[in-house]
């Protein structure tokens, strides 16, 4: 395909210095004033080949029909220093092998352990809540998706240990984000003793110890669990070849931060539509206990559970936990009909494009029942992808989905929540979609 169409549209001058303030103080501000005035592919006036797209076509050819003309951007790119060589950051042929190994992990059986492991998480978390408190869902949520992946990939035997890895991950994250922070102004090489690099390595070296020491004691224990660390363990390709011990341990942090962080996030924001919209939580509790009729949700539920889904869908598309994904070219490339050189990056948020009014009438409106009648099959491709797409969509995905829902309808079963004046939410775009001072909700007892 060729066009005389060069290069995106960028910018004027004259809407620089608001740009600047506000990708300083508002990058999803920032982000929606670009495509809003300059369209779906617009080129910065950055010093660097940074285009922000997005046209769900143009995203498709990025993400699915030319996949090996990319590679990770030099963001995601800094998380290494986090999760090693995990399937978030590998490329090529290590990737595809370490795909196809981990793939198993995620059949439908192994689903079906790890959804009794949601509802106990749930049962243990709720237990010393009570009515008429307001509590911060965000630490709340956080918490039990960190009891669910720790179970689920350690074994809920090793709690003890599971925890401590949650907590060294936690000051890990918070150490990268201040190294994240930096890195618009300057970013220090790892080998250089600053006080943040300082940090991190201390607590990427607690991690190592407590992951490798599991590790060691699963490889001399019992062969036959199906945690999803012995599964890494057990995994071979078709050359009978398996994983280092570092590799398992990049793909248990991988899995970690990505079953983790992201799910608590669809959840808190799913507690503060709900609280801001009571009809519609009511609809959720309603079909929660007709459906369950006071027992715990199990894996053959979750097909009847579709307003609830159809909720955890729609607080995806308003606040997506991963809000943005972005590619850097290997190679001189075309897209949409445009030219771009080798190391241009490709910035595709699905905050911006959730937000298409083509795709989603009164798209800043919370309305799950938009989602009724299998829209997420109608929609044209990447108008909606909070997991991403391609061959890099995110392996968890219906582990994701399965955690959101069984999460949500456990808790309406015991509360329901409301929404008090220090609800508001304040977005901070990092590695994940956060809110900057988390989420509170008042608790109340179910009618």
């Amino acid at each position: 395909m060729s066009s005389t169409r060069r290069v995106p549209p960028r910018p004027a001058w004259s809407d620089f210095r608001r740009l600047r303030r506000l990708f300083s103080r508002d990058v999803l501000g920032g982000l929606r004033f670009v495509h809003g005035k300059y369209g779906p592919f617009v080129r910065t006036r950055l010093p660097l080949q940074i285009y922000f797209v997005a046209d769900p076509e143009a995203i498709d050819e990025i993400l699915v029909k030319k996949p090996e003309a990319f590679r990770k951007d030099r963001t995601s790119r800094l998380l290494a220093r986090v999760v090693g060589n995990g399937l978030l950051v590998n490329e090529g042929d290590s990737w595809r092998r370490q795909r196809r190994l981990l793939q198993p992990a995620f059949h439908q059986r192994h689903l079906q352990t790890y959804a009794a492991l949601m509802g106990g998480a749930v049962q243990r978390a709720a237990a010393g809540w009570r009515a008429g408190e307001v509590r911060n869902v965000h630490q709340d949520m956080m918490g039990v998706t960190m009891t669910i992946v720790a179970e689920a990939l350690f074994g809920t035997e090793v709690s003890a240990s599971a925890d401590q890895v949650g907590q060294a991950i936690s000051d890990l994250m918070e150490a990268f984000g201040r190294i994240l922070g930096l890195a618009a102004r300057f970013q220090p090489p790892a080998w250089i003793p600053t006080r943040s690099n300082r940090r991190f390595k201390k607590s990427a070296r607690e991690i190592d110890g407590l992951i490798l020491r599991i590790i060691d004691a699963r490889k001399q224990g019992d062969s036959e669990r199906d945690d999803l660390l012995s599964l890494l363990i057990r995994a071979r390709d078709e050359d009978g070849g398996g994983m280092s011990d570092r590799q398992v341990r990049d793909e248990a942090m991988t899995l970690f931060l990505a079953g983790h962080e992201t799910t608590a996030l669809a959840l808190t924001y799913a507690l503060h539509l709900l609280a801001r919209h009571p009809e519609r939580q009511s609809q959720v509790a309603d079909e929660v206990a007709r459906v369950l009729g006071g027992r715990a949700a199990t894996f053959e539920d979750l097909p009847a559970l579709a307003f609830t889904e159809a909720v955890v869908l729609e607080a995806m598309r308003l606040y997506p936990p991963a809000w943005a994904v972005a590619r850097q070219a290997q190679q001189p490339i075309e897209i949409a009909g445009f030219q771009f050189p080798r190391g241009a990056e490709f910035v595709m948020s699905p905050f911006i494009v959730h937000r298409d009014p083509r795709w989603f009438p009164d798209p800043e409106a919370f309305d799950p029942d938009r989602w009724r009648d299998d829209l997420a099959r109608r929609l044209p491709r990447f108008a909606y992808f909070p997991f991403g797409g391609g061959p890099r969509v995110c392996i968890g995905n219906r582990f994701a989905m399965m955690e959101a829902k069984l999460v949500l309808a456990g808790l309406l079963q015991r509360f329901r929540f409301e929404a008090v004046p220090e609800t508001a939410v304040v977005l901070q775009p990092s590695v994940t979609l956060r809110p900057r001072d988390g989420v509170r909700l008042r608790l109340a007892a179910p009618p």
